[in-house]
């Protein structure tokens, strides 16, 4: 069991710390660590991954507790494996899910062994006289003479300048049922794939391998997952492409787009696949996609993609959309799915919340602006338009749509089929937003634009 419990630390600890050195995201970061280590117990792995996610969900509370025992000194003081092990530490002792309100004394010194097994008790020395502290001093301590939108973003575990922006857009009742949802994991999706086959039968291969889906109703294939006895990955389904894990409002954006067989399709920013992959099923794999990313290593996971799903339409291009794209192409759809901050996905990837600040929305918003037009010239008359993006800030949506309507009259927003989100903000209601807290997926909007 130590050897187990070493394993998953020294990967959580190597994780953080590669994340902050480099400015990666969890997974990102967890594929190199283990990449790194060598290690390969799937239990080890389970539990290390889990460490980091929750710890970094947590990461703004955690480390305003861990600076107040600190003091005068703070985590920046240290090098940065222990500041990984000390926020770790936090959560484990203090934070996890399965706590009691009863402090084990006995779990704590387990937990520091095993860091001077993996850091060495010269590296802990310093610290080691606060462990005790962060073990026994109440963690609510930290609101003692909070803001109102402080102390939201501490309980909510966000940044306060996303909740002053989120209180001025949504209004706070709104906002702060938002921000609780992002404290709960979102449901896996999967798309059945029916260019390998039919759906019964993939339903039935899937109910042998004990997974248990529900089928989204308002969708053409996605379903959500119930149950599954082993990882979705590790299952033969997989490994035959019958299914590809995708959030449920990604699969709503292909069936929005609702692109037709023997057509010209442009997929703009179409890394790792997934819209690829689901566009070419929709299209039963006739007709043309050409696919556009200046990734050569996500266009590198997209050529794996679309060979394992049996994808045969596609074409890819490396190429960056906030230039000239290098092509006369016109498309019967075209459809960007650009770069964006992803305040949509905070329960699915929460280092993106320490990562972005105001100025990112601005940023990401003259990038989108920028691709916006370089993709309007390649959109044939009576063809269309599709604009999306995993972010819920009016900046990078509704605001861009309408300068977008400004600068391009001979284009017009059209209704989106099928109807599953709310209502787009700012008199666009034409336009569809989707919110974890309302559809159980990651935040999103989409647009859909006709050249007359």
């Amino acid at each position: 069991m130590f050897g187990l419990l070493r394993d998953a630390w020294a990967l959580a600890i190597e994780t953080l710390s590669w994340m902050d050195m480099r400015k990666l995201s969890e997974r990102l970061a967890f594929t190199r660590t283990v990449k790194q280590l060598g290690i390969r117990d799937s239990d080890a792995l389970r539990l290390a991954l889990m460490l980091v996610l929750e710890t970094v969900k947590r990461r703004n509370l955690i480390d305003k507790f861990i600076n107040t025992i600190l003091k005068p000194s703070s985590l920046e003081d240290f090098d940065l494996g222990v500041q990984a092990f000390l926020r770790l530490y936090v959560y484990q002792t203090r934070l996890a899910s399965s706590r009691t309100e009863t402090v084990s004394f006995e779990e704590a010194e387990n937990i520091a062994k095993l860091a001077r097994s993996i850091l060495g008790w010269k590296t802990l020395q310093e610290v080691e006289p606060f462990l005790g502290l962060l073990l026994t001093q109440k963690i609510s301590t930290v609101l003692d003479n909070a803001s109102d939108e402080e102390r939201i973003g501490l309980l909510t575990f966000h940044p306060t300048w996303f909740v002053k922006y989120c209180f001025r857009i949504f209004g706070r009742t709104e906002t702060i049922t938002m921000l609780e949802a992002d404290k709960r994991a979102l449901p896996t999706y999967i798309r059945l794939n029916t260019l390998k086959a039919d759906e019964n039968t993939i339903m039935q291969k899937l109910a042998e391998e004990g997974v248990k889906t529900e089928k989204v109703e308002q969708l053409k294939f996605a379903h959500k997952v119930i149950q599954t006895k082993t990882p979705l990955t590790k299952t033969e389904s997989h490994k035959q492409g019958l299914f590809y894990i995708q959030d449920k409002a990604s699969c709503f954006a292909a069936e929005a787009a609702d692109p037709k067989p023997k057509t010209t399709v442009l997929d703009v920013c179409a890394a790792p696949g997934a819209k690829t992959t689901y566009l070419a099923q929709l299209m039963q794999n006739q007709g043309t996609i050409i696919s556009l990313d200046y990734s050569r290593r996500r266009m590198s996971v997209w050529k794996d993609e679309t060979r394992h799903m049996d994808t045969a339409n596609a074409e890819p291009i490396i190429a960056n959309a906030c230039k000239p794209l290098p092509f006369q192409t016109e498309a019967d759809l075209v459809i960007l799915d650009p770069p964006c901050t992803s305040t949509g996905t905070f329960a699915r990837l929460p280092s993106s919340k320490w990562r972005i600040t105001p100025r990112s929305i601005d940023r990401m918003a003259a990038i989108q602006w920028q691709m916006l037009n370089n993709c309007t010239n390649h959109v044939k008359q009576d063809g269309t338009l599709i604009y999306s993006t995993c972010s819920i800030t009016v900046e990078e949506n509704e605001i861009q749509i309408e300068r977008f309507l400004k600068h391009h009259s001979d284009f017009q927003l059209v209704p989106i089929t099928p109807k599953i989100g709310v209502s787009g903000m700012r008199g666009l209601d034409i336009c569809q937003r989707l919110y974890p807290h309302l559809h159980e997926c990651n935040g999103f909007f989409i647009a859909k634009l006709q050249r007359e």
